[in-house]
């Protein structure tokens, strides 16, 4: 994997975490069971781990955030 690749897959995954404590999952395991994902699978994807487009948005759907709010909102996570 290319370093921009592997750069663009840990911001997704801050995205992710973000936008998940900011409805209240304070776990990622309540959230995945909610949205029909192994726990095992969710954890890869906070940690950077690649993921397919469809489950992205089966995700934020479950956020009811639309893809564009997704990335165009500045998020502030170390």
């Amino acid at each position: 994997m290319k370093k921009i690749e592997h750069d663009q897959l840990i911001e997704l995954s801050k995205r992710l975490k973000y936008f998940r404590k900011k409805l209240g999952f304070s776990s990622y395991e309540k959230l995945a069971n909610d949205i029909g994902i192994s726990r095992s699978q969710y954890g890869k994807y906070e940690k950077g781990g690649n993921i397919k487009y469809t489950t992205l948005c089966r995700i934020l759907n479950h956020f009811d955030i639309t893809i564009q709010e997704f990335f165009n909102q500045k998020i502030n996570i170390k």
